[in-house]
Protein backbone atom coordinates (compact mmCIF):
# COMPACT_ATOMS: atom_id res chain seq x y z
CA UNK A 1 0.00 0.00 0.00
CA UNK A 2 1.35 3.63 -1.07
CA UNK A 3 2.32 5.97 1.82
CA UNK A 4 -0.45 8.37 0.84
CA UNK A 5 -3.22 5.58 0.44
CA UNK A 6 -6.11 5.31 2.83
CA UNK A 7 -7.01 2.04 4.18
CA UNK A 8 -11.27 1.96 3.95
CA UNK A 9 -13.69 -0.23 5.02
CA UNK A 10 -17.53 -0.74 3.85
CA UNK A 11 -20.29 -1.47 6.11
CA UNK A 12 -23.38 -2.98 4.26
CA UNK A 13 -21.23 -3.88 1.17
CA UNK A 14 -23.50 -5.84 -0.42
CA UNK A 15 -26.37 -3.56 -1.09
CA UNK A 16 -27.28 -1.42 -3.98
CA UNK A 17 -25.25 1.67 -2.50
CA UNK A 18 -22.67 -0.56 -0.86
CA UNK A 19 -21.90 -2.43 -4.08
CA UNK A 20 -21.96 1.01 -6.14
CA UNK A 21 -19.38 2.41 -3.58
CA UNK A 22 -17.11 -0.48 -3.81
CA UNK A 23 -16.80 -0.13 -7.43
CA UNK A 24 -15.60 3.69 -7.02
CA UNK A 25 -13.36 2.86 -4.20
CA UNK A 26 -11.47 0.41 -6.19
CA UNK A 27 -11.18 2.72 -8.89
CA UNK A 28 -9.79 5.55 -6.57
CA UNK A 29 -5.89 5.96 -6.75
CA UNK A 30 -5.34 7.18 -2.88
CA UNK A 31 -7.93 4.51 -1.49
CA UNK A 32 -7.57 0.70 -0.68
CA UNK A 33 -10.51 -1.50 0.21
CA UNK A 34 -9.51 -3.86 2.67
CA UNK A 35 -12.77 -4.46 5.38
CA UNK A 36 -16.00 -5.14 3.97
CA UNK A 37 -19.12 -6.16 6.83
CA UNK A 38 -22.76 -7.31 6.12
CA UNK A 39 -24.79 -9.35 8.84
CA UNK A 40 -27.24 -11.47 6.31
CA UNK A 41 -24.23 -12.53 4.01
CA UNK A 42 -21.68 -12.82 6.59
CA UNK A 43 -18.93 -15.33 6.30
CA UNK A 44 -19.67 -15.10 2.10
CA UNK A 45 -16.69 -14.16 -0.05
CA UNK A 46 -17.80 -11.09 -1.32
CA UNK A 47 -17.33 -12.48 -5.34
CA UNK A 48 -20.22 -14.88 -4.15
CA UNK A 49 -22.81 -11.96 -3.17
CA UNK A 50 -21.57 -10.03 -5.90
CA UNK A 51 -20.50 -11.39 -8.35
CA UNK A 52 -19.24 -8.48 -10.31
CA UNK A 53 -16.19 -8.69 -7.37
CA UNK A 54 -14.42 -11.85 -9.05
CA UNK A 55 -11.00 -12.40 -9.85
CA UNK A 56 -10.76 -8.57 -9.18
CA UNK A 57 -7.59 -7.90 -7.20
CA UNK A 58 -7.83 -7.35 -3.79
CA UNK A 59 -11.62 -7.28 -3.70
CA UNK A 60 -12.95 -10.65 -4.88
CA UNK A 61 -11.31 -12.47 -1.87
CA UNK A 62 -12.29 -10.11 0.45
CA UNK A 63 -14.45 -12.76 3.32
CA UNK A 64 -17.64 -10.42 4.58
CA UNK A 65 -17.67 -9.92 8.05
CA UNK A 66 -20.06 -9.17 10.97
CA UNK A 67 -19.98 -5.85 12.39
CA UNK A 68 -20.62 -5.27 15.98
CA UNK A 69 -19.90 -2.24 18.02
CA UNK A 70 -17.59 -3.50 20.06
CA UNK A 71 -15.39 -4.63 16.99
CA UNK A 72 -14.08 -0.70 16.54
CA UNK A 73 -11.32 -0.39 18.69
CA UNK A 74 -9.55 -3.38 17.02
CA UNK A 75 -11.02 -2.06 12.84
CA UNK A 76 -9.61 1.45 14.59
CA UNK A 77 -6.21 -0.24 13.88
CA UNK A 78 -6.87 -1.50 10.54
CA UNK A 79 -9.32 1.39 8.88
CA UNK A 80 -8.59 4.59 8.39
CA UNK A 81 -12.07 5.66 6.36
CA UNK A 82 -15.38 3.36 7.42
CA UNK A 83 -18.66 3.99 5.10
CA UNK A 84 -21.72 3.04 6.50
CA UNK A 85 -24.43 2.08 4.32
CA UNK A 86 -26.98 0.93 6.98
CA UNK A 87 -30.80 1.79 6.69
CA UNK A 88 -31.56 4.62 9.08
CA UNK A 89 -31.46 4.19 13.02
CA UNK A 90 -29.07 1.23 12.28
CA UNK A 91 -26.30 3.03 11.18
CA UNK A 92 -26.42 5.65 14.16
CA UNK A 93 -24.80 3.39 16.72
CA UNK A 94 -22.42 1.75 13.86
CA UNK A 95 -21.42 4.98 13.16
CA UNK A 96 -21.21 6.27 16.48
CA UNK A 97 -18.58 3.39 17.78
CA UNK A 98 -15.99 3.41 14.84
CA UNK A 99 -16.18 7.85 15.40
CA UNK A 100 -15.40 7.36 19.01
CA UNK A 101 -12.21 5.20 18.16
CA UNK A 102 -11.22 8.10 16.06
CA UNK A 103 -12.38 7.07 12.48
CA UNK A 104 -13.20 9.03 9.56
CA UNK A 105 -16.92 8.11 8.80
CA UNK A 106 -18.75 8.57 5.99
CA UNK A 107 -22.35 7.55 6.88
CA UNK A 108 -24.96 7.19 3.55
CA UNK A 109 -28.19 6.51 5.75
CA UNK A 110 -30.29 9.47 6.95
CA UNK A 111 -29.45 9.75 10.65
CA UNK A 112 -27.37 12.34 10.33
CA UNK A 113 -28.40 14.44 7.82
CA UNK A 114 -31.01 16.58 9.72
CA UNK A 115 -29.36 18.87 12.00
CA UNK A 116 -32.43 19.70 14.39
CA UNK A 117 -33.30 16.66 16.78
CA UNK A 118 -36.97 17.35 16.85
CA UNK A 119 -36.76 17.23 12.65
CA UNK A 120 -35.59 13.91 12.87
CA UNK A 121 -37.49 12.48 15.52
CA UNK A 122 -40.60 13.98 13.31
CA UNK A 123 -39.48 12.19 10.19
CA UNK A 124 -37.77 9.36 11.57
CA UNK A 125 -38.23 8.69 15.34
CA UNK A 126 -36.02 8.76 18.62
CA UNK A 127 -32.20 9.41 17.24
CA UNK A 128 -30.08 6.08 18.52
CA UNK A 129 -26.81 8.85 18.57
CA UNK A 130 -28.39 12.25 18.90
CA UNK A 131 -24.96 13.41 20.64
CA UNK A 132 -23.43 13.60 17.28
CA UNK A 133 -25.62 15.31 15.33
CA UNK A 134 -23.17 18.43 15.60
CA UNK A 135 -20.36 16.87 14.50
CA UNK A 136 -21.53 15.90 11.18
CA UNK A 137 -21.75 17.71 7.79
CA UNK A 138 -24.27 17.51 5.19
CA UNK A 139 -22.05 15.98 2.42
CA UNK A 140 -23.19 18.13 -0.52
CA UNK A 141 -20.10 19.44 -1.46
CA UNK A 142 -21.46 22.37 -4.27
CA UNK A 143 -23.58 23.49 -0.89
CA UNK A 144 -21.45 23.10 2.31
CA UNK A 145 -17.32 22.91 0.82
CA UNK A 146 -15.85 24.99 3.65
CA UNK A 147 -17.69 23.25 6.38
CA UNK A 148 -16.54 19.85 4.89
CA UNK A 149 -12.93 20.36 5.20
CA UNK A 150 -11.26 18.40 7.86
CA UNK A 151 -14.27 17.00 9.31
CA UNK A 152 -14.63 13.41 10.38
CA UNK A 153 -18.25 12.65 9.97
CA UNK A 154 -19.77 13.16 7.31
CA UNK A 155 -23.59 12.79 6.34
CA UNK A 156 -24.05 11.81 2.67
CA UNK A 157 -27.39 13.29 1.09
CA UNK A 158 -29.99 11.79 -0.15
CA UNK A 159 -30.63 11.13 -3.83
CA UNK A 160 -34.18 12.18 -3.65
CA UNK A 161 -33.09 15.67 -2.09
CA UNK A 162 -29.70 16.06 -4.18
CA UNK A 163 -31.70 15.97 -7.62
CA UNK A 164 -34.21 18.70 -5.94
CA UNK A 165 -31.43 20.65 -4.08
CA UNK A 166 -29.19 21.27 -7.11
CA UNK A 167 -31.29 23.15 -9.37
CA UNK A 168 -33.42 25.11 -6.77
CA UNK A 169 -30.85 26.36 -4.20
CA UNK A 170 -29.05 28.83 -6.32
CA UNK A 171 -32.14 30.37 -6.98
CA UNK A 172 -32.49 30.60 -3.53
CA UNK A 173 -29.56 31.87 -2.60
CA UNK A 174 -29.55 34.87 -5.35
CA UNK A 175 -32.73 35.82 -4.13
CA UNK A 176 -34.91 34.37 -7.42
CA UNK A 177 -37.77 33.08 -5.97
CA UNK A 178 -40.85 33.99 -4.52
CA UNK A 179 -41.43 31.67 -1.23
CA UNK A 180 -44.61 33.03 0.29
CA UNK A 181 -45.76 29.64 -1.02
CA UNK A 182 -44.79 25.71 -1.28
CA UNK A 183 -42.02 25.03 -3.95
CA UNK A 184 -43.74 22.13 -5.69
CA UNK A 185 -41.40 18.85 -6.62
CA UNK A 186 -41.99 16.36 -8.70
CA UNK A 187 -39.55 13.56 -8.71
CA UNK A 188 -38.92 10.26 -11.10
CA UNK A 189 -37.27 7.59 -9.81
CA UNK A 190 -35.58 3.91 -10.69
CA UNK A 191 -36.54 1.19 -8.74
CA UNK A 192 -32.38 0.76 -7.48
CA UNK A 193 -33.06 3.54 -5.22
CA UNK A 194 -35.84 1.41 -3.04
CA UNK A 195 -32.66 -0.43 -2.01
CA UNK A 196 -31.84 -4.47 -2.58
CA UNK A 197 -34.46 -6.32 -0.28
CA UNK A 198 -37.22 -7.68 -2.44
CA UNK A 199 -40.63 -6.39 -1.86
CA UNK A 200 -43.94 -6.44 -3.70
CA UNK A 201 -43.73 -3.20 -4.69
CA UNK A 202 -40.18 -3.16 -6.65
CA UNK A 203 -40.51 -6.81 -8.30
CA UNK A 204 -40.00 -6.54 -12.14
CA UNK A 205 -43.86 -7.53 -12.91
CA UNK A 206 -45.01 -5.12 -11.09
CA UNK A 207 -42.86 -1.94 -12.19
CA UNK A 208 -41.69 -2.72 -15.57
CA UNK A 209 -44.85 -1.63 -17.12
CA UNK A 210 -46.05 0.71 -14.76
CA UNK A 211 -44.99 4.10 -12.64
CA UNK A 212 -46.74 4.91 -9.34
CA UNK A 213 -46.42 7.80 -6.92
CA UNK A 214 -46.19 7.09 -3.21
CA UNK A 215 -45.41 7.87 -0.10
CA UNK A 216 -47.35 11.65 -0.95
CA UNK A 217 -48.79 14.84 0.72
CA UNK A 218 -45.92 14.94 3.38
CA UNK A 219 -45.44 11.38 3.85
CA UNK A 220 -42.01 11.31 2.44
CA UNK A 221 -39.00 11.29 4.89
CA UNK A 222 -36.95 13.03 2.47
CA UNK A 223 -39.15 16.07 3.18
CA UNK A 224 -37.47 17.32 5.84
CA UNK A 225 -33.66 17.45 4.26
CA UNK A 226 -34.67 19.24 1.15
CA UNK A 227 -36.90 21.84 3.08
CA UNK A 228 -33.82 22.14 5.73
CA UNK A 229 -30.87 22.79 2.69
CA UNK A 230 -33.24 24.99 0.76
CA UNK A 231 -34.21 26.93 4.19
CA UNK A 232 -30.24 27.53 4.65
CA UNK A 233 -29.85 28.71 0.72
CA UNK A 234 -32.71 31.18 1.15
CA UNK A 235 -31.95 32.19 5.00
CA UNK A 236 -35.70 31.66 5.38
CA UNK A 237 -37.94 29.14 6.06
CA UNK A 238 -39.21 27.31 2.77
CA UNK A 239 -42.04 24.95 2.31
CA UNK A 240 -41.98 21.60 0.08
CA UNK A 241 -44.67 19.60 -1.62
CA UNK A 242 -42.21 16.93 -2.60
CA UNK A 243 -44.13 14.03 -4.63
CA UNK A 244 -41.95 10.58 -5.92
CA UNK A 245 -42.38 8.45 -8.21
CA UNK A 246 -41.70 4.74 -9.00
CA UNK A 247 -40.51 4.32 -12.91
CA UNK A 248 -39.43 1.18 -14.94
CA UNK A 249 -35.51 1.48 -14.96
CA UNK A 250 -33.42 0.91 -12.80
CA UNK A 251 -30.93 4.04 -11.95
CA UNK A 252 -31.74 7.51 -12.44
CA UNK A 253 -33.68 10.56 -11.41
CA UNK A 254 -35.42 13.43 -12.77
CA UNK A 255 -36.66 15.99 -10.32
CA UNK A 256 -38.68 19.10 -11.53
CA UNK A 257 -39.90 21.70 -9.91
CA UNK A 258 -42.20 24.34 -10.11
CA UNK A 259 -41.62 27.74 -8.67
CA UNK A 260 -42.59 31.38 -8.65
CA UNK A 261 -40.32 34.16 -9.54
CA UNK A 262 -39.40 37.77 -8.22
CA UNK A 263 -40.63 39.67 -11.09
CA UNK A 264 -38.42 40.25 -13.95
CA UNK A 265 -36.71 36.99 -13.56
CA UNK A 266 -36.20 34.36 -16.72
CA UNK A 267 -34.57 31.47 -17.43
CA UNK A 268 -31.35 33.68 -18.05
CA UNK A 269 -30.97 34.74 -14.98
CA UNK A 270 -31.44 31.76 -13.05
CA UNK A 271 -28.85 30.07 -15.25
CA UNK A 272 -26.16 32.69 -14.59
CA UNK A 273 -26.95 32.08 -10.53
CA UNK A 274 -26.47 28.21 -11.27
CA UNK A 275 -23.65 28.96 -13.19
CA UNK A 276 -22.19 31.12 -10.35
CA UNK A 277 -22.56 28.86 -7.71
CA UNK A 278 -21.27 25.59 -9.85
CA UNK A 279 -18.14 26.48 -11.49
CA UNK A 280 -17.35 24.61 -15.04
CA UNK A 281 -14.43 22.71 -13.33
CA UNK A 282 -17.26 21.07 -10.62
CA UNK A 283 -19.55 18.21 -11.43
CA UNK A 284 -22.58 20.36 -12.26
CA UNK A 285 -23.27 21.30 -15.82
CA UNK A 286 -25.96 24.55 -16.22
CA UNK A 287 -27.84 23.19 -19.78
CA UNK A 288 -28.44 25.82 -22.15
CA UNK A 289 -30.48 25.02 -24.82
CA UNK A 290 -30.92 20.95 -23.78
CA UNK A 291 -33.43 19.89 -20.89
CA UNK A 292 -31.91 17.03 -18.69
CA UNK A 293 -32.45 13.13 -19.43
CA UNK A 294 -31.51 10.52 -17.01
CA UNK A 295 -29.69 8.87 -19.56
CA UNK A 296 -26.65 11.33 -20.29
CA UNK A 297 -25.63 10.81 -16.32
CA UNK A 298 -26.35 7.23 -15.91
CA UNK A 299 -23.17 5.99 -14.05
CA UNK A 300 -22.02 9.35 -13.46
CA UNK A 301 -21.09 11.18 -10.74
CA UNK A 302 -22.40 14.58 -12.65
CA UNK A 303 -25.58 16.09 -12.22
CA UNK A 304 -27.55 18.16 -15.09
CA UNK A 305 -29.52 21.63 -14.38
CA UNK A 306 -31.94 23.30 -16.67
CA UNK A 307 -34.72 26.01 -16.08
CA UNK A 308 -36.98 27.14 -18.16
CA UNK A 309 -39.57 30.30 -17.81
CA UNK A 310 -43.38 29.43 -18.53
CA UNK A 311 -44.20 33.37 -19.60
CA UNK A 312 -47.88 32.31 -19.93
CA UNK A 313 -48.31 31.43 -15.97
CA UNK A 314 -45.67 32.96 -14.73
CA UNK A 315 -43.75 29.52 -13.55
CA UNK A 316 -40.80 28.97 -13.48
CA UNK A 317 -39.81 24.89 -13.78
CA UNK A 318 -36.27 23.99 -12.71
CA UNK A 319 -34.75 20.29 -13.46
CA UNK A 320 -32.33 18.23 -12.43
CA UNK A 321 -31.23 14.57 -13.27
CA UNK A 322 -28.57 12.36 -11.75
CA UNK A 323 -27.65 8.82 -11.34
CA UNK A 324 -29.26 7.98 -8.12
CA UNK A 325 -26.17 5.59 -7.56
CA UNK A 326 -22.85 7.10 -8.49
CA UNK A 327 -24.09 10.56 -7.46
CA UNK A 328 -27.15 10.42 -5.29
CA UNK A 329 -25.44 8.03 -2.43
CA UNK A 330 -21.87 6.62 -3.25
CA UNK A 331 -20.39 8.95 -5.44
CA UNK A 332 -21.41 11.97 -3.41
CA UNK A 333 -20.05 9.78 -0.52
CA UNK A 334 -17.12 9.65 -2.20
CA UNK A 335 -16.94 12.94 -3.34
CA UNK A 336 -17.72 14.29 0.05
CA UNK A 337 -14.79 13.06 1.56
CA UNK A 338 -12.33 14.24 -1.49
CA UNK A 339 -13.38 17.58 0.14
CA UNK A 340 -13.05 16.50 3.28
CA UNK A 341 -9.51 15.24 2.69
CA UNK A 342 -8.47 18.39 0.77
CA UNK A 343 -7.98 16.21 -2.38
CA UNK A 344 -9.78 17.18 -5.80
CA UNK A 345 -13.24 16.92 -5.87
CA UNK A 346 -13.52 14.42 -8.45
CA UNK A 347 -10.76 12.53 -7.90
CA UNK A 348 -11.59 8.80 -8.64
CA UNK A 349 -15.26 9.68 -9.89
CA UNK A 350 -16.72 9.06 -13.09
CA UNK A 351 -18.00 11.89 -15.52
CA UNK A 352 -18.52 10.67 -18.47
CA UNK A 353 -21.62 8.44 -18.25
CA UNK A 354 -22.81 5.07 -19.61
CA UNK A 355 -23.79 5.24 -23.26
CA UNK A 356 -26.16 4.06 -24.29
Amino acid sequence: MAQDTLRVGIVGAAGYTGAELLRLVHRHPRLELVWVAGNSNAGRKLSEVLPGALGVPGVGDLTIERFEPTDAPHLAKQLDVAFCCLPHAKSAEVVASLYAEGLRVVDLSADFRLRNLEDYRTWYGEHPAAHLLAEAVYGLPELHRDALRGRRLIAAPGCYPTSAILPIAPLLSAGLLDVSSPVIIDSKSGVSGAGRTPAPGTHFSETSEGIRAYKVAGTHRHTGEIEQELSIAAGQDVRVVFTPHLVPMTRGILSVAYLRPKPGVDAERCRQAAKALYPSTGLVSVMQDELPDTLWVRGSARAHVAYRLDARTGTLLAFGAIDNLTRGASGQALHALNVALGWDEDLGLPQLGQFP
